[in-house]
């Protein structure tokens, strides 16, 4: 087995608290499977600017360019909100990330343990099992990133601001192509959200991917569904979806709606994944948990540093092809927390841990 060659962004706050112990975990899974490892530190985020004056220095910028994947902690807070917005961390650190990469994919996957229904804001009948279902979002077009996008005074004296949303089919197609490997993986049922009865660039979404589906997945159950009515049948019903696919804002918004749903975001992992391929011909791609740096626990040692932890899964799985690795640290997770090993996000007022604790119990059930 090749060197796995990766760099490690952990970020601001609370994320060199979780990314020092998935890195152990990580480590410790290294040992078990035989696998040699090479992180490679970079700063990233308020620690960019702090240490190099930008969110995203050249020299982070030219560490990730010679690694295979990104494992990404989480940028920005109070310190560094009174700078210009696009100097922020947030805006200036990730979002050049995942164009430089083309990282036009994130896979998310929306998972709450039966053990844990009791955190999630859903009544528990209505989800007696949890939930299990994956937000696949395109990354790298839509309004995020169309042209133009400015602010203009008129000739009258208002003040106008424009945003452009733009799609091209070939964009639509690679992230349909994503979708559809997702839902093979699972139950071969495949939901695609958007705004057809209005937007012209839904239009074309719900036509392309109902033709990309159609030649190149036919064993794929495909359904339509607005995305206004999507955001309600995720609280009222979230597991009649298995894997939806969205543009970039909707899917902003229906994976956060998501993460809500499934209790605490110190569980839920993602993955971005590039149109280009990495030393090993696999994925090139940026990993990271979905929660942010959460400034007002930082330093105290109680963030849950799960999601960081099923990070590194999801590196294993797509930027590196190790099945088992990830599945085994997906596991020890899932028999750490169903057996009662708790940060205080999940432990609903009972005993809890701190992280590095939460971690150590991970270790231990693998």
């Amino acid at each position: 087995m090749p060197t796995l060659k990766f760099a490690v962004l952990a970020g601001d706050y609370i994320g060199p608290e979780v990314m020092t112990e998935a890195l152990r975990v990580l480590d410790h899974v290294g040992r078990l499977e035989s696998l040699t490892l090479q992180p490679l530190a970079a700063d990233v985020g308020g620690a960019g600017i702090d240490n190099h004056g930008k969110a995203l220095p050249e020299s982070t910028l030219q560490t990730c360019e010679q690694c295979d994947a990104i494992l990404f902690g989480s940028v920005g807070g109070p310190k560094w909100e009174k700078l210009p917005p696009k100097d922020q961390p947030e805006r200036a650190a990730l979002l050049p990330l995942r164009k430089h990469f083309t990282l036009f994919a994130n896979i998310r996957p929306g998972l709450l343990y039966r053990e844990l229904t009791a955190a999630s804001p859903i009544k528990t009948e209505r989800i007696p099992d949890g939930i299990d279902i994956v937000c696949i979002r395109e990354l790298t077009g839509g309004l995020y990133f169309g042209k133009p996008k400015e602010t203009t005074v008129l000739a009258d004296g208002d003040v106008q601001a424009v945003d452009t949303m733009t799609y091209r089919k070939s964009e639509i197609e690679r992230i349909a192509a994503t979708a559809v490997a997702a839902a093979r993986s699972r139950k071969k049922r495949l939901c695609s959200i958007d705004k057809a009865n209005v937007l012209e660039t839904s239009v074309l979404w719900r036509r392309t991917v109902a033709d990309y589906v159609a030649r190149h997945a036919p064993d794929i159950e495909l359904s339509h569904m607005y995305v206004d009515n999507a955001a309600m049948q995720l609280v009222r019903s979230p597991n009649q979806f298995d894997v939806f696919v969205t543009e970039n804002l909707f899917g902003d918004i229906l994976s956060d709606e998501m993460a809500v749903i499934c209790g605490s975001l110190g569980m839920l992992s993602s993955a971005s994944i590039g149109a280009g391929r990495n030393s090993l011909g696999l994925p090139f791609g940026l990993y990271e948990p979905a929660g942010g740096t959460a400034p007002d626990i930082a330093g105290k040692g109680v963030a849950n540093p799960c999601a960081q932890i099923l990070s590194t899964a999801l590196m294993l799985r797509y930027s590196y092809g190790l099945e088992r690795a990830a599945a085994r640290i997906e596991a020890a997770v899932r028999k750490a927390v169903t057996g009662g090993t708790r940060t205080a996000d999940i432990a609903f007022g009972g005993a809890s841990v701190g992280t590095r604790a939460m971690a150590d119990a991970v270790i231990a059930a693998l």
